[in-house]
């Protein structure tokens, strides 16, 4: 089925949804992955680059920066009476929101309809880092960062943001959608406990992407990807997450409690990979462009990607029918793009407004038919199958993993301080910047 042919929700105004045809890039199509990748910086090497001195303690935050809750005072001076102003400035990444064949995103119009809150919409992140330099030296002077809602990455970015106390506290009386329909997948997670400061606005699975031309019994593990039958054939991320974290789990560590004599374990298991030869490349993106045109068969991947590459070019895919996903049987490496609400905010209440809105389940399901990355509400499934009609998407486990897969995933890690997060990136980046 064409995506044009299916049936519109009736409850859904069908002007709003029409023309979801066109071919999308992935999320990550611009992404070189600098919040954990070679290009990733300290906390303190990265307040250098963003012309700030000294370091900033988040008074909503504990020695450890785990967040405490925020107090009540605090957040009747941010969200004052619950009025919206009217207006709301959201910076996303490119290519992801739902968007028709006239550049509009039916999700916006259809806020903007019920809440009278108009968007001006910004596909100004296109690199964690990046977009918080220009930003971060804005909010420690106290001024307007110019957004209200900002799209930013586990990992580093966000945790930074709540270190140094650049995010607003959300007040979850504001967040009832999320409250109900939130995965718990996405609830209280490690980087940000209680979601004092962020909720998901979708996620993805660190997977193995194989061609199923070339290798006929799908992958089990990550010990596929040091089998040396793959010699030279063998994509792995060149980032400082992705690669070491997945390396930890084949081993049984916890990613979270794991020590550095753990972590050197798992750097050796990588570098034995390296110096034979397995590995052909460690890659940003164009890992998906290298299992498309098989340099690799075999890869650490993104689900999302994965996804794109084997739909159907009609359906707005890539066409690769034979590349396939496999969720590790140790679990995949979940990871989460937040919404958040920078400090210093002009319209902290029409933000937490977007941030419910996309909570609901009917919302959800059509941001899920058009990013195809993982929903954090579970419930929209049911609505992709039954009312937009689009079995696909529904079906697949990339987009709504099965409870299994989700209990197994794990974490990026999250950082006790500067020191730990330092010796971890000595420890690991030389493996393939090397």
């Amino acid at each position: 089925m064409n995506r044009n042919d299916r049936p519109i929700p009736l409850h859904l105004d069908p002007a709003l949804l029409r023309g979801l045809t066109q071919r999308r890039l992935s999320r990550r199509d611009l992404l070189k992955y600098a919040g954990t990748g070679a290009g990733a910086l300290s906390l303190s090497a990265f307040l250098a680059a963003c012309g700030v001195s000294g370091t900033k303690t988040n008074p909503t935050t504990g020695a450890s920066g785990t967040s405490a809750s925020p107090t009540a005072d605090l957040l009747k001076e941010i969200y004052g009476d619950g009025t919206p102003a009217g207006q709301l400035v959201f910076a996303n990444w490119e290519d992801y929101i739902d968007v028709d064949e006239n550049g509009k995103s039916p999700t916006l119009q259809q806020f903007t309809k019920e809440t009278n809150i108009k968007v001006t919409y910004k596909t100004d992140v296109n690199d964690n880092d990046p977009f918080l330099a220009r930003i971060i030296p804005v909010l420690q002077s106290g001024g307007d960062p110019g957004y209200d809602l900002i799209v930013i990455t586990n990992g580093g970015p966000v945790e930074r943001m709540i270190k140094l106390g650049f995010l607003w506290p959300l007040d979850h009386s504001y967040l009832p959608q999320f409250a109900a329909n939130a995965s718990e997948a996405v609830t209280d997670p490690s980087y940000d406990p209680g979601n004092t400061y962020s909720v998901a606005w979708q996620s993805g699975f660190t997977v193995i992407g194989y061609n199923s031309d070339a290798i006929k019994e799908p992958p089990k593990g990550f010990a596929d990807l040091l089998d040396p039958k793959y010699k030279g054939k063998v994509g792995m991320f060149g980032n400082n997450q992705d690669l070491p974290c997945a390396a930890l789990v084949h081993l049984g560590f916890d990613i979270q409690t794991s020590t550095p004599d753990q972590w050197q374990q798992a750097a050796d298991v990588l570098i034995k990979q390296r110096d034979e030869e397995i590995v052909r490349q460690y890659y940003d993106q164009s890992y998906i462009d290298a299992l498309e045109n098989g340099d690799t068969i075999i890869t650490q991947a993104w689900s999302g990607d994965l996804f794109i590459a084997a739909a159907p070019a009609d359906f707005g895919g890539d066409g690769f029918p034979e590349i396939k996903a496999s969720i590790p049987a140790e679990g995949g490496i979940l990871w989460t793009d937040n919404m958040c609400i920078p400090k210093g905010a002009k319209h902290p209440v029409d933000a937490i407004t977007m941030m419910n809105f996309v909570y609901d389940p009917h919302i959800a399901a059509q941001l899920a038919d058009f990013i195809w990355y993982v929903s954090p509400v579970p419930a929209a499934k049911d609505i992709v199958l039954n009312e937009i009609d689009d079995p696909l998407v529904a079906n697949s486990s990339l987009v709504f993993p099965s409870l299994d897969d989700l209990a197994a995933a794990h974490k990026y890690k999250v950082f006790k301080d500067q020191a730990e997060e330092d010796e971890w990136n000595s420890i690991f980046q030389p493996i393939y910047t090397s």
